[in-house]
């Protein structure tokens, strides 16, 4: 294990100085492995980081914000390993074996082309259930098969990540993890939610980003008609216009921003178009979650 190295993408805007520091000294703590590590400025220039960064951190500038996916894209041709690892900056993982400890996953069953840990907030405060990427949440301890990741702290193989395309780049925020989930399993591989491996990550609501809605809406669409067969399209987006019609009746500013989005994802470029594979719609339904829902 000793001569496996992770190459780590951190995601930051600059921000959360303090939270960035926390991550990497968590990531650089690992133990029975050896990391490269960049991290991304979207929009700010990591090298002016107060505090500084540790020394043999690589950093990379981009003048815009590119968004999420299109920033995380950005700094894997910067690090060398045939693991990946990427961390937001908010986050950190508590156990110093945490990556062997994958890694020993991913080697044992070479089934599984990507792994989600149990996300916990440090505080003590209870975690959204939407950490838990799956429909019977049950027992965050519980390890699965899930078919899409919450993204602040995912593990994958480089060879994996490389055939997926990448993070769907068009999508700036929200979604990207089913995207890049559906096209793990289209690769005839596994999602994993490792319920045993813990990362850090304080709760906080997505609703706090004022595109929220409109960008919910709109990646549901353009998730659809980047990844299904065309016949399951309508079926997909229909189902999720109909769960959002029943969780938001009550707001109506809410399912205008919603609307909006999602008029938005039919008239624009979704990015390119590669349906799965009818056989990986197969393999996702006896899983537990055909893609229509």
């Amino acid at each position: 294990m000793a001569d496996r190295q992770v190459a780590v993408v951190v995601l930051t805007q600059g921000t959360r100085p303090a939270e960035l520091r926390r991550g990497i000294d968590s990531v650089l703590a690992q133990t029975g492995i050896s990391t490269d590590v960049v991290v991304v400025g979207n929009g700010w220039d990591p090298a002016t980081s107060d505090p500084a960064l540790p020394g043999g951190v690589r950093t990379l500038h981009l003048p815009e914000n590119v968004g999420i996916p299109a920033g995380r894209n950005a700094g894997v041709p910067l690090v060398s390993g045939d693991i990946l690892l990427f961390l937001d900056d908010d986050a950190c993982i508590p156990s110093q074996t945490f990556l062997s400890d994958a890694i020993g996953q991913l080697d044992a069953d070479p089934g599984i082309g990507m792994i989600q840990p149990r996300i916990v907030d440090p505080s003590g405060t209870m975690s959204p259930r939407r950490w838990i990427p799956r429909i019977r949440k049950g027992d965050p301890a519980h390890p699965s098969n899930v078919f899409s990741v919450c993204e602040a702290v995912i593990v994958l193989p480089r060879r994996v990540f490389d055939a997926a395309g990448g993070w769907a780049a068009p999508f700036f925020y929200a979604h990207e993890g089913i995207d890049l989930a559906w096209k793990v399993w289209d690769q005839g591989l596994r999602t994993w939610y490792a319920g045993d491996l813990i990362a850090n990550h304080p709760a906080v609501s997505p609703t706090r980003h004022s595109y929220y809605y409109r960008l919910n809406a709109r990646n549901r669409v353009w998730l659809a008609r980047r990844n299904l067969p065309a016949v399951l399209v309508p079926l997909y987006v229909g189902s999720w216009t109909g769960i959002q019609l029943l969780r938001w009746f009550r707001k109506p500013a809410v399912l205008k921003a919603w609307f909006g989005g999602w008029r938005e994802g039919w008239r624009t470029d979704p990015g390119e178009r590669k349906p799965l594979r009818w056989r990986t719609v197969w393999r996702m339904t006896i899983a537990g979650r055909p893609p229509i829902v």
